[in-house]
């Protein structure tokens, strides 16, 4: 309590000697501050510095968030803890989308946008009344916030980037059409996963990949080890051309789909069973060896799917070459299949977007937050596992599944 009353007795002589300071901003930062200091004692068990057998964890740093209130926008130091995670009772992560929210549902009056679905989406928010001068402040802040998110620089290393696209409808040259939204995910050297970038253009070719991507890179992007993405041909291209010396890994999960789709409906169970052999092996080796076999087995009957497996062999298994314990998260693109279902869902509350902008002013808004609260739950991959990667051993942290080296043949 000491502090906190000499902190304010220094903002209120900086107040006196200036009457330009704003008290009001930086006694809410203070009292805010303090809020979160006693929610983070009460989460470890203990004061700064304090020795006591009641601890459960320790402070851990803090991290820098942008607060928009009603006396303007102020930066809070959120206190970090080692174990478990912290998140501040008082903010509203989703703030910033719902606002995104508001600002689509007026655009779409403006241009057009089916007045049926837009009536439904203003009903269900309760923003009936809101007039235009409020809605051009809204998008314009919008706007500001979504770019400097955007455009924002990268610091440290990044070993895992995932990429990957999703479809929205929007309304260009007086007709609805399919736009890609594309979303680079990126995990650090710590172990967190962090929102790299985002774009909407007409669609997934090589020139609109490489403008991607030659932009994260160019925004810092850099001690990329492996990237995980599906098999489109433009992406792969520009892969090669911007990102040349990472590994890549093709998306199990893509693959599996393409290759039971050569297959008879009947066998595709038995099919994908064998395949998944496969990826059940103890290292890169093993998995090469047994991914012959099920290939040889499959060529008599299913020559496409055998073809398909041997032309895709160093791709679905790049991620072996990794430390096990990463295995589950790096073999796929199941991080961003979530973020992007979440998208989705926001999105089909609008139906069809006024313009591109809107788009992705919506689409950044989601990502922001997502971002927010990827801060706030536990590391994506482990401090040891990661020393591991940097240390450039596999160390098989999981025990392997055992299964034989023989498939029966078809």
């Amino acid at each position: 309590m000491a502090d906190v009353r000499i902190a304010l007795r220094e903002l209120l002589r900086k107040y006196k000697a200036d009457t330009e300071v704003d008290a009001l901003k930086e006694g809410l930062v203070l009292l805010v501050q303090e809020l979160m200091e006693a929610e983070v004692t009460e989460k470890t068990g203990a004061e700064r510095y304090e020795r006591t057998c009641a601890r459960r964890t320790y402070r851990n740093g803090y991290r820098l968030r942008r607060w928009d209130t009603r006396v303007g926008t102020v930066k809070l130091r959120i206190p970090k803890v080692r174990l478990g995670s912290y998140f501040p009772a008082l903010l509203e992560p989703r703030r910033r989308t719902e606002k995104a929210l508001l600002a689509v549902v007026q655009e779409a009056y403006v241009h057009g946008v089916s007045t049926r679905k837009v009536d439904d989406l203003v009903r269900a928010l309760g923003i009936d009344g809101m007039s235009r001068s409020e809605v051009s402040r809204i998008c314009a802040a919008l706007d500001e916030r979504m770019e400097a998110f955007r455009n924002r620089p990268l610091e440290g290393e990044y070993p895992y980037v995932w990429l990957d696209a999703t479809v929205v409808k929007v309304r260009e040259g007086g007709r609805v059409v399919n736009m890609a939204a594309v979303v680079a995910v990126g995990g650090t050297a710590e172990g967190e996963r962090e929102v790299l970038g985002f774009d909407v253009g007409p669609a997934e070719s090589y020139g609109f990949w490489v403008t991607f991507l030659r932009g994260i890179v160019g925004r810092g992007l850099a001690g990329v080890k492996l990237v995980i993405s599906d098999a489109h041909v433009g992406l792969k291209q520009a892969l090669s051309e911007v990102m040349a010396g990472s590994s890549w890994q093709r998306c199990r999960v893509h693959f599996m789909r393409n290759l039971l789709g050569l297959v008879p409906r009947g066998a595709q169970q038995l099919v994908g069973a064998w395949v998944r052999t496969i990826f059940a092996q103890p290292d890169q080796e093993a998995a090469r060896e047994q991914l012959e076999l099920v290939a040889s087995s499959l060529e008599s009957n299913y020559p496409k799917a055998a073809e398909l497996l041997r032309e895709a062999a160093e791709d679905v298994i790049a991620h072996m070459a990794f430390p096990q314990a990463h295995w589950k998260r790096i073999h796929s693109t199941n991080v961003l299949e979530r973020l992007h279902r979440e998208v989705k869902r926001r999105c089909n509350v609008v139906g069809i977007f006024p313009n591109p902008a809107s788009a992705l002013r919506l689409i950044g808004a989601i990502l922001e937050e997502q971002g927010d609260e990827w801060l706030a739950v536990r590391r994506y991959f482990s401090r040891g596992s990661m020393a591991n990667l940097y240390a450039g051993s596999p160390q098989h942290e999981v025990p392997a599944l055992e299964v034989p080296k023989e498939v029966i043949p078809v």
